[in-house]
């Protein structure tokens, strides 16, 4: 018991490192919610098409689940400082692309960029972090401060894009990202140890690589259209396809020493459960944090600014939740602090599954606020669940797995969440629409509520006050079902929790 407690304690050094390895974390986290608030902007400026809509907000988090173990391994092998470094340049590069962008295709491709090189910055700074802390005490709780910036960047994200974009264009808000790694390229060599495995030589298994992205893409397609258009054979073979090379993925893994996932950490039943936590967790609040921006500018009417400020308490309450949750899962312990926090979130999403089209807007968000109070603690919780679950040799690779069922849960939130809602608008939207509309301007309504009311623009006074109505209740619609089905992800976190096992060693033994 005395080695451990032997561990040097970081210094100042090692303290402004992690402030400056909170800097990426918090792009990346911006990069996946500011978006969200520039949605409406960009589709009135690109015209992209209901699908390309979904492809520019999913690409991004896609792409990064898809890659994280490969540039994990790739971190192992050239250098984690290098890695790091090496991809906040080109992240850069890609949202200078992204800021501008003529045509929605060229957007969604700067997307798919920002999400390969986003990847390599995720997997780096969390090793680094296990590099630079060594006393168990520290490092713990320099994980939570990397967990809580990353849910304060997500919850954080709309306002500062609701700031900006109240003064620039909508690509502005992707060059918010570039002076954040101009810093970090500068500072990087300077404040960050340079650390490679002592196996990293070992080279990186292209086909293992190539499998990890092909079994992610496919399945979460034939999600993402199930739930938009139905059960259907292209949907269903996606899925299919993708868990058949999901399997050929995993028994390659089983054939290395030192393969790109180690996939005995599934076998472990505590990885497992908190693994699985994490996914849900992260898919219920980027699935509220997705629709709230849009629910206050489309339906509501509010600007981006307005948006902005009516999304602060929301914000607060996810960056108060993330740093009082280490503090009240010691008092109450995991289990049961989770599960708590998980029954308020349900009962607050199945509440915003009631409201309306009327219903009073400050109500609306104290039910979102709470909602995002009971889940924001799974990041922060679920991260030390995973880690803590595998023994230390094995912590680099359980923290790349968590870090893909988190960023998996994001877009599949934002996916499924936004067909849902695209699906519920349009079946509503079909019954309610007034007679006399122009077939093209019906046809165009069907593609969201931002179009129907860009089209109601051009529409006689009475005519276009009816489209927007019909439009603005479909889209309530939506946002209700989109609350049901939070509620219903929520009470998987809970049976979730309850099955964590429980804690049998003392805080001192776990330091010590």
């Amino acid at each position: 018991m005395t080695a451990p407690l032997a561990e040097p304690r970081a210094g100042a050094r090692e303290w402004c490192g992690l402030a400056l390895l909170a800097l990426p974390l918090l792009v990346l986290a911006f990069d996946i919610s500011v978006l969200y608030l520039a949605a409406p902007q960009l589709t009135a400026d690109l015209a992209p098409s209901a699908t390309q809509q979904l492809w520019i907000l999913d690409i991004y988090g896609f792409l990064i689940a898809g890659f994280l173990l490969t540039m994990g391994a790739l971190g192992d092998r050239i250098g984690r400082r290098r890695l790091l470094l090496g991809g906040g340049a080109a992240f850069a590069a890609a949202s200078v692309l992204a800021a501008f962008a003529p045509n929605a295709e060229l957007l969604i491709a700067a997307r798919a960029l920002l999400g390969v090189t986003g990847a390599t910055m995720m997997p780096s700074t969390l090793a680094l972090i296990s590099t630079m802390f060594r006393d168990a005490r520290q490092r713990s709780f320099a994980i939570a401060i990397w967990m809580t910036t990353f849910s304060a960047g997500v919850a954080v994200g709309p306002i500062v894009g609701g700031i900006v974009l109240e003064a620039f264009w909508w690509g502005a808000v992707f060059l918010l990202g570039v002076p954040v790694m101009l810093v970090l390229v500068a500072l990087g060599p300077v404040l960050l140890p340079e650390h490679r495995d002592p196996e990293g030589a070992r080279g990186i298994d292209l086909p293992s690589a190539l499998l990890s992205l092909a079994t992610t893409l496919p399945f979460v397609y034939g999600v993402k259209e199930t739930v938009a258009h139905g059960a259907g054979p292209v949907p269903a073979l996606a899925m299919v396809a993708g868990a058949g090379v999901g399997v050929v993925f995993v028994r390659r893994q089983r054939r290395f020493e030192h393969p790109l996932l180690d996939v005995s950490l599934f076998t472990r039943r505590a990885f497992v459960v908190a693994v699985s936590l994490m996914l849900l967790g992260t898919l219920a609040v980027n699935g509220l944090m997705y629709l709230i921006p849009q629910y206050l500018q489309l339906l509501r009417g509010e600007s981006a600014f307005g948006a902005a400020l009516w999304m602060t308490p929301i914000a607060a309450v996810s960056v108060l939740a993330s740093l009082l949750a280490p503090v009240l899962a010691r008092a109450l312990g995991r289990r049961v602090f989770l599960a708590t926090a998980g029954a308020t979130a349900l009962v607050s999403c199945a509440a915003l599954g009631l409201t309306g089209a009327d219903t009073a807007l400050p109500l609306v968000l104290a039910l979102a606020s709470v909602a995002v109070f009971g889940i924001a603690p799974v990041g922060v919780l679920g991260t030390d669940l995973v880690v803590g679950s595998v023994p230390p040799a094995r912590a680099g690779s359980a923290a790349a797995v968590s870090e893909t069922a988190a960023e998996l849960g994001v877009a599949v939130g934002v996916a499924v969440t936004g067909s849902l809602v695209a699906a519920v608008y349009g079946a509503n939207l079909a019954g309610t629409l007034p007679t006399g509309l122009p077939a093209e301007v019906a046809e165009n309504a069907r593609d969201g509520v931002a179009a129907a009311l860009s089209a109601a623009e051009a529409l006689p006074p009475g005519l276009g006050d009816r489209l927007v109505e019909a439009a603005r209740t479909a889209f309530a619609e939506g946002f209700a079902a989109a609350g049901l089905l939070c509620a219903t992800v929520l009470a998987g976190t809970i049976a979730l929790a309850l099955a964590i096992p429980r804690e049998r060693r003392t805080d001192e033994e776990k330091s010590g």
